[in-house]
C-alpha cells in the first residue's frame, strides 16, 4: 500500500513537470523582436518602436496587444499600415509568413521626471499564451509645464517711416490646449499688431506640445524722435504668461518743406504772359533727402517750368531756393486759378497750392480805353452835325 501511494505521488509530480514544461515551451513560441529596445528622447516627443510577432506554434494565434509599467498619463497606440489596432491574428510555423509587423508609439508627457522609464509589451493569445517584451525610454530632461515665446532678433533699425517686422515662436509645453491672447506694451502713438498665416489676429489656440509662427509688425509715430524704444510683447492663457521685449532704434526722421520766401502763396498773371516765383525747399528732417523730384499740377494748358527739376541731396536743416516759372494759357479767362506745386522724394512729400489771378494784358486795356474814347468821340460828333436840324 506504501509502494502503491509513492508511485502515484511520483505520476502526479511528473504530469505536473510535463504540463509546466508544454506551457513553457508554448510560451517560447511566441516571439516578440524590435531591434531597438531603449530611445532617448524629450518631453513631449513620441517614442516609436517596429515590433516583429513571430508564432512558432502549430497553430494560428490571435493576440491581444497591451502595454504596461506606464502610469496613465502615458499615452501608446498600436498601428499597421497606419490604422490603429488592437488585436491581430498570425499565421502558424507550417504555414507561409508567419511574422507580423506592427508599430508601436509612446507619447511622453510634457511633465515626465528626467531618467530611464522602464514598462514592457505584452501579447496574449487567445489560448492563453503570453509573450513579454521588455522596453525602455531615457527622458534626456525634465519635463515642464509652460510656454515658451521666443523671437529671432528682437533689436532692429530704422527710420521713422519704418516698419519693424519682428519673427517670434509660441510654443504650447502645457499638456493641454491653450487659448493664447496676444497684446503689447508700447510708447504712445506706435502701432503694434500680430500676424499669423498672412492674417491680422489678436489671439492664438495652440495644441498640447505644439507650435505657431507669429509675425509682429511695430510702426512708430510719424513724429517720432531718434532714439531707442522698447516694445513689451505678451502671449497669456489661462495657465501661464510669457513676455518679450522688442528693441526698435529709430536712426532719424524724414522731413521736407516747401514754401516761398515770405511765405505767400499767391500772384497775378496776365492772360498769356509769364510770371516767376520763388520757391523754398527745406529739409526739416535729421537725415539728408535724396532725389528731390519737383513737379507741377496745372489748369489746362498752363506749364511751370524749374531752374532745377531734382535735388540731388539736400543735407538735414539745409534749404534750396528754386525759382519756377509759370506761363497762362492764352485761351485762359480773367480769374482766380489753383495751381498744385510738389517737392517728393522716396521717403517724405510736400505740397502746396498756390493761388493765380489771370488778368488782362495791360495792352488790351489801353486799346479798350481808346477804342471807348474813339467812340465817344464819333458820338459828339454826329450830335454836333446834326442834333440842331
Amino acid at each position: 500500500m506504501h509502494m502503491k501511494k509513492n508511485y502515484l505521488h511520483l505520476v502526479l509530480i511528473f504530469t505536473i513537470f510535463c504540463f509546466v514544461n508544454i506551457i513553457t515551451l508554448a510560451a517560447d513560441d511566441l516571439i516578440l523582436y524590435t531591434p531597438f529596445t531603449g530611445l532617448y528622447v524629450s518631453p513631449g516627443d513620441t517614442a516609436k518602436y517596429t515590433i516583429t510577432i513571430i508564432n512558432e506554434t502549430n497553430q494560428i494565434q490571435n493576440f491581444t496587444l497591451t502595454l504596461e509599467g506606464l502610469s496613465e498619463d502615458w499615452n501608446y497606440v498600436f498601428k499597421n499600415l497606419s490604422r490603429e489596432i488592437e488585436k491581430m491574428s498570425v499565421r502558424s510555423k507550417n504555414l507561409e509568413d508567419n511574422s507580423r509587423n506592427i508599430d508601436l508609439e509612446v507619447e511622453v508627457p510634457l511633465m515626465v521626471e528626467e531618467g530611464v522609464h522602464h514598462f514592457q509589451l505584452v501579447a496574449r493569445t487567445d489560448t492563453g499564451l503570453k509573450a513579454v517584451l521588455p522596453l525602455q525610454v531615457n527622458v534626456k530632461e525634465k519635463g515642464v509645464f509652460e510656454t515658451e515665446f521666443t523671437i529671432n532678433q528682437p533689436n532692429m533699425e530704422g527710420y521713422s517711416d519704418s516698419t519693424f517686422t519682428y519673427s517670434a515662436k509660441l510654443v504650447n509645453k502645457t499638456p493641454e490646449r491653450q487659448h493664447y491672447s496676444l497684446t503689447a506694451s508700447a510708447p504712445r502713438g506706435w502701432d503694434v499688431r500680430f500676424r499669423v498665416n498672412a492674417e491680422y489676429v489678436t489671439s492664438v489656440t495652440l495644441d498640447s506640445n505644439s507650435n505657431q509662427n507669429v509675425s509682429i509688425h511695430v510702426k512708430p509715430p510719424a513724429n517720432v524722435e531718434a532714439g531707442t524704444y522698447n516694445i513689451n510683447v505678451r502671449a497669456i492663457s489661462g495657465q501661464t504668461i510669457e513676455e518679450i521685449q522688442l528693441e526698435a532704434v529709430i536712426k532719424g526722421k524724414y522731413g521736407i518743406n516747401l514754401t516761398t520766401p515770405i511765405g505767400v502763396l499767391s500772384t497775378d498773371i496776365p492772360i498769356g504772359g509769364e510770371k516767376e516765383i520763388e520757391l523754398i525747399v527745406e529739409n526739416t528732417g535729421t537725415v539728408p533727402l535724396r532725389d528731390i523730384n519737383l513737379s507741377a499740377s496745372t489748369p489746362i494748358d498752363w506749364t511751370v517750368e524749374f531752374e532745377e527739376e531734382e535735388i540731388v541731396v539736400l543735407e538735414a536743416g539745409d534749404k534750396r531756393n528754386i525759382k519756377a516759372t509759370i506761363k497762362a494759357s492764352d485761351k485762359a479767362i480773367a480769374g482766380d486759378y489753383q495751381l498744385l506745386i510738389s517737392a517728393r522724394t522716396p521717403e517724405a512729400s510736400a505740397s502746396r497750392t498756390f493761388r493765380i489771378t489771370a488778368k488782362t494784358s495791360m495792352f488790351w486795356g489801353a486799346v479798350g480805353i481808346l477804342i471807348i474814347f474813339a467812340v465817344i468821340a464819333i458820338l459828339y460828333y454826329f450830335i454836333r452835325k446834326y442834333g440842331r436840324r
